[in-house]
């Protein structure tokens, strides 16, 4: 198992990465993530392009998706640290000791509907990883899954409470 966890957030494409043709609001497209010797890679393919593609190169995981315009950025509050801000800076530091830290904030942002897991998988070195798109704005965020045990679950709890401070 790898010690440097790869983190990886990627935003949906505007347009389909072959043709480079504008996605329309509502149009079904698909991602495929693969995985190199660089990390993680997203492509978003029109329907036509997907069926277009060469099928010899399979990706890491695939799904299907409606496109949704993105909302204008809100203005930027000047609020206390949430939990998804959270998880993005500790995923930028990439870090190994924020591991189970960045899942459990994970699984606090899926029980809150702003992430869906797509799909578990096991990375070649035998790393389970969970592969998360978020709801409103479509990136797509691989997250690898520390296997926390039931007696350390407690602790991470009073970790993340402490972060996010009172409530």
């Amino acid at each position: 198992m790898s010690l440097t966890p790869e983190w990886s957030i990627q935003s949906r494409a505007l347009q389909c990465a072959a043709t480079g043709t504008p996605f329309q609001d509502g149009e079904p497209f698909y991602t495929l993530l693969y995985h190199d010797k660089d990390g993680y890679r997203r492509e978003d393919l029109s329907e036509a392009a997907y069926q277009a593609r060469n099928d010899n190169i399979q990706p890491f995981s695939l799904w299907r998706s409606k496109f949704e315009t993105p909302p204008a950025a809100p203005p930027e509050p000047l609020a206390k640290q949430t939990a998804e801000n959270l998880l993005r800076s500790y995923m930028s530091e990439n870090s190994p000791t924020k591991i189970n830290v960045c899942y459990l904030l994970t699984v606090m942002l899926e029980r809150k509907k702003l992430l869906k897991e797509i799909e578990t998988k096991k990375t070649p070195d035998g790393q389970l990883t969970r592969i998360y798109e978020h709801t409103k704005s479509g990136e797509v965020f691989v997250i690898p899954d520390p296997q926390l045990r039931m007696d350390q679950i407690a602790q991470v709890q009073q970790e993340v409470a402490g972060l996010l401070g009172p409530g």
